[in-house]
C-alpha cells in the first residue's frame, strides 16, 4: 500500500481522518491532526537548516511528539536517530558525532548530559519537549508556530529512514541504516503469513507502545500500529504498574514486550490482580525466555495469542515467528525455539567455513531478508563482515529442526543480553581497564533469574580495590545497565597460545548443568 513511510499518515488522514493515531498522557491526536503537525514540523526543521539526508536526533523517553518528529523526518527525507536514553555523556557525544547530528530533540532531564556532549560535537540546535531553550519555545510550540509545509514528499523508497544504533563490539556503537523499503517490508511480514492466526488488525484494536523507541522493537511497533490505522498508546517507559493500568483503562489489544517485563508483570499481578483479557495478541522477543516465565505470562494474559519473534536491529527486527498455535503450556518443545522464517525471509546455519549444516547441527545463524539493513553508517569494513552476498551474519549460534523451526543455542559473539539490552563485554572491559588498580579483566554474562543474564567482571588486580569501588568507577563511564552486577578477583586470566582470553572457560562454572548458554 505504501511507497515510503511518509505515505502512512497521508493515507489515513485522507481515508479515516478522525480516527485516533496516537495517544499519551491524556492527549490524543487523530490522523488528520498528526499529519498536520508532521507538515508543520517539516517547516520547523527546514527553518533550522535540516535537509534531505541530514540526521535528526531524539534523546528522550517515549513521548507523543516522537510520532510528530519521526513522521516529519520521513516526509522531509531526513534520517531519524533515536539515542538510547540510558547512555552517559561521552556515549551520547559519540553518537552525535558519528551520525553528524545538528538538531536534537530532548527534554530537561537530559539537558546536563546534552550540554556536556555538545561541547565536543557539532550539535547546533537543541529543542526541549518540556521547556523553552536557547530562545526557542518548547518543541510542540515551535512546531505549531510554523505553517504546514505542503511540498511533495522528498524521500524515496531506498533512502535511509532510520539510523538505529547497536552496542559496539569495540567500545563504540554502530549505526544500522534502515531504509523506507526495509522498514515497510518488516511491517508487512505478518500479513504475508497465509492463514495466520495473528497479525490481523481490526477496527477497535488498540496498540500499546511501552518498549523504548530507541530500540527497533519500540519504534517498529509504533510504525506497525500506525500503518494499520489503529490508535497507538505511547508510554514514557515500561513501568510495570503503568503498563497493567494502561492495558485495562485503554482496552489494549496488541502489544510487544521483552521477557524481563513479562516476568515482572506476572509477579506484579500476584500482588495486584487485574483483568488483562482484552489483550488479543502479545508479541515477545529480544532475548530468550524461560519456559516458566512463558507459562506465567500465558496465565496472566488468558485470551492473548502469543507470538515469539527473533531478529536484530540489523534486520529491522523480526525474521522468524512462533505462532500462537505452537504455544502449549503443557510443554510443546517448539516453545523452546523462536519459530520459522516469515515468507520471503530465509535462515541458514553454517559452520566456521561457511558450509551449510544439516538439521540439528549447531552453527552460526545467517539471515536473508528484504528487511536487512543497508549497512552500518560510515563503517564499510564492519558492514562487509556481516553482510555477505545478501546474508546477514548474526553472530548468534543455533540450529534448525526438520520442520525449519529455529532454536537459539548460544552466541558466537560474546554479547550479553540483560533485560533485552545488548551489552558487549569489550565496552565494559575498556571502562574497567581505566582504573589504575586493574591489571587485567574479562567480562562475561552469568545466569540471572530476573534479567536473563547479569554482567560479571573477573579482574586481576595490581593494587588494592574492592568490587564496589570498581562498579562505582565504571558508573561514570558507561550506562547503568552495562555495569557489572558483581566482580570476582582472580590471579591470572586463562588465555590460549595467541593470548585470547578463554571466556568459555570463565563462563563454564556459572552455566554448568544448563542445556544452553543463554538464559
Amino acid at each position: 500500500m505504501f511507497t515510503t513511510l511518509a505515505d502512512v499518515t497521508a493515507h489515513f488522514a485522507t481515508t479515516t481522518p478522525d480516527n485516533i493515531a496516537v495517544r499519551a498522557d491524556g492527549v490524543a491526536w487523530s490522523f488528520a491532526q498528526l499529519h498536520d503537525r508532521e507538515r508543520r514540523a517539516v517547516a520547523a526543521l527546514r527553518s533550522l537548516g535540516v535537509k534531505p539526508g541530514d540526521r535528526v536526533g531524539w534523546l528522550a523517553l517515549n513521548h507523543i511528539e516522537y510520532a510528530t518528529l519521526v513522521c516529519a523526518c520521513f516526509r522531509l527525507g531526513a534520517v531519524m536517530v533515536a539515542i538510547n536514553a540510558r547512555l552517559v555523556a561521552r556515549e551520547i557525544a559519540y553518537v552525535l558525532g558519528d551520525a553528524g547530528i545538528n538538531v536534537l530533540v530532548s527534554e530537561s532531564a537530559f539537558l546536563p548530559l546534552v550540554v556536556e556532549a555538545q561541547a565536543t560535537t557539532g550539535l547546533d540546535s537543541v529543542l526541549l519537549l518540556d521547556a523553552a531553550h536557547e530562545g526557542r519555545p518548547a518543541f510542540g510550540e515551535f512546531v505549531t508556530g510554523h505553517a504546514p509545509d505542503t511540498a511533495a514528499v522528498a524521500a524515496a523508497p531506498d533512502d535511509i529512514a532510520v539510523q538505529m544504533y547497536t552496542s559496539g563490539t569495540t567500545g563504540f556503537p554502530k549505526g544500522a541504516l534502515l531504509s523506507h523499503r526495509q522498514l515497510l517490508a518488516a511491517i508487512a511480514k505478518p500479513g504475508r503469513v497465509e492463514g495466520a492466526s495473528f497479525g490481523r488488525w481490526q477496527d477497535g484494536d488498540v496498540s500499546l507502545v511501552a518498549m523504548p523507541v530507541f530500540h527497533v522493537s519500540g519504534s517498529l511497533w509504533l510504525l506497525l500500529g500506525m500503518a494499520h490505522g489503529v490508535p497507538s498508546v505511547i508510554m514514557p517507559r515500561p513501568d510495570i504498574a503503568g503498563i497493567v493500568a494502561t492495558i485495562v483503562e485503554q482496552r489494549v489489544t496488541h502489544l510487544v514486550l521483552v521477557p524481563a517485563v513479562m516476568l515482572a508483570i506476572s509477579l506484579y499481578l500476584e500482588q495486584a490482580p487485574a483483568d488483562l483479557a482484552c489483550v488479543k495478541e502479545l508479541h515477545y522477543g529480544a532475548s530468550p525466555i524461560p519456559l516458566d516465565v512463558l507459562r506465567r505470562s500465558i496465565q496472566a494474559f488468558p485470551r492473548a495469542g502469543f507470538v515469539q519473534v527473533y531478529g536484530a536491529t540489523e534486520t529491522s527486527a523480526s525474521v522468524t515467528y512462533l505462532p500462537p498455535e505452537d504455544h502449549d503450556p503443557a510443554g510443546n518443545i517448539r516453545m523452546r525455539g523462536c519459530g520459522k522464517p516469515f515468507p520471503g525471509d530465509a535462515i541458514r546455519i553454517v559452520d566456521g567455513h561457511g558450509h551449510d549444516l544439516p538439521p540439528g547441527a549447531v552453527g552460526e545463524i545467517l539471515i536473508r531478508s528484504p528487511s536487512n539493513m543497508t549497512g552500518y553508517h560510515n563503517k564499510p569494513e564492519a558492514t562487509a563482515k556481516v553482510l555477505i552476498d545478501g546474508w546477514y551474519h548474526s553472530g548468534d549460534a543455533g540450529y534448525l529442526d526438520e520442520d525449519g523451526y529455529l532454536y537459539i543455542h548460544d552466541r558466537v559473539k560474546d554479547m550479553i543480553v540483560s533485560g533485552a539490552e545488548n551489552i558487549y563485554p569489550a565496552e565494559v572491559e575498556n571502562a574497567l581497564h581505566e582504573h589504575p588498580a586493574v591489571a587485567d579483566c574479562a567480562v562475561i554474562g552469568v545466569p540471572d533469574e530476573k534479567w536473563g543474564e547479569a554482567v560479571k567482571a573477573i579482574v586481576v588486580k595490581r593494587g588494592d580495590v574492592t568490587a564496589a569501588e570498581l562498579i562505582a568507577f565504571a558508573r561514570d563511564r558507561i550506562a547503568g545497565y552495562k555495569l557489572p552486577k558483581s566482580v570476582d578477583f582472580i590471579d591470572v586470566l586463562p588465555r590460549n597460545p595467541s593470548g585470547k582470553i578463554l571466556k568459555k572457560d570463565l563462563r563454564e562454572p556459572y552455566w554448568a548443568g544448563r542445556t544452553r548458554n543463554v538464559n
